[in-house]
């Protein structure tokens, strides 16, 4: 997946100007494939060269103006095609982890701050994810594509939700350590 397919699908949902489609991806795309605006707007260039988008025509040209863009037929093709692709799940490269991994090689001071570092962030996202849901999806939106974006929304609430408790465990069973001497009895399900 690339940046370019990101923004030819928020395109294909309004055409834009390129500020416009850095704010709307700060709110909704940004959630799940983030970028800075200056990415953004380095691939709208890439794009239009491609011949897949276009900047819509202004009655009036003045130096200065925003430039709205639009996709065109050919980028409509590529992300279809795109979309059609089969891809297989990519691994978790979560640095929290191999840090975590890491400890247990070197020890883990201040390990504990950091996951209760990372627990409050977690639930921070969910909590604004549980609020996106509320406000952006009512039982009554039933079309296709809101029941797909949805779909994309509730995988990142199922992931905030996996994060907050596994970090809650986490905690549990490392502070829980800590209070019986710092030693724990392995399980069967500890990975080597």
């Amino acid at each position: 997946m690339s940046l370019p397919h990101a923004i030819l699908t928020a395109l294909l949902e309004k055409p834009s100007s390129g500020l416009e489609l850095t704010r709307r991806f700060d709110r909704s795309i940004g959630y799940f494939w983030p970028s800075t605006h200056q990415q953004i707007y380095r691939d709208l260039g890439k794009l239009e060269q491609a011949g897949h988008i276009r900047v819509l025509p202004t009655a009036q040209p003045a130096r200065g103006q925003k430039k709205e863009y639009e996709v065109l037929a050919a980028g409509r093709e590529e992300l279809t095609a795109w979309v059609s692709l089969a891809e297989d799940p990519r691994p978790v490269r979560d640095p929290l982890l191999l840090r975590m991994r890491a400890a247990a090689v070197v020890g883990a001071p201040g390990l504990a701050g950091e996951l209760r570092r990372h627990l409050a962030l977690h639930q921070e996202q969910l909590a604004e994810y549980l609020e996106i849901e509320k406000r952006d999806f009512p039982p009554e939106r039933t079309t296709e594509e809101d029941r797909l974006r949805h779909l994309v929304l509730r995988g990142g609430i199922d992931l905030e939700t996996f994060w907050t408790g596994w970090l809650t465990r986490a905690l549990d069973d490392l502070e829980g350590s800590e209070e019986r001497g710092g030693t724990r009895t392995p399980r069967s399900s500890d990975v080597s």
